[in-house]
């Protein structure tokens, strides 16, 4: 059996309107299972695809920001 996991993520929103998509990724990012990483992950992946060069370089600016403020702040939280 051959499982295409974008495919199956992606269809299990096929239709959904704003509020549940924003409902989808908030209540993913609040209980922080591990499990829903994929779904974000192809979420990701279509808002990339989507994005011009300018978007992109702002997302990339915002990552790298929080990756540096979070590892920043877990440094310090251990010492």
């Amino acid at each position: 059996m051959d499982i295409n996991i974008r495919d199956h993520i992606i269809n299990n929103f096929k239709g959904d309107n704003y509020d549940q998509l924003r409902s989808a990724i908030e209540e993913s990012i609040a209980e922080g299972d591990e499990v829903t990483l994929p779904g974000m992950g192809v979420f990701l992946e279509l808002i990339w695809e989507g994005a011009d060069q300018e978007m992109k370089n702002k997302m990339l600016d915002i990552i790298k920001k929080t990756v540096e403020e979070k590892t920043k702040n877990n440094s310090q939280e251990s010492n």
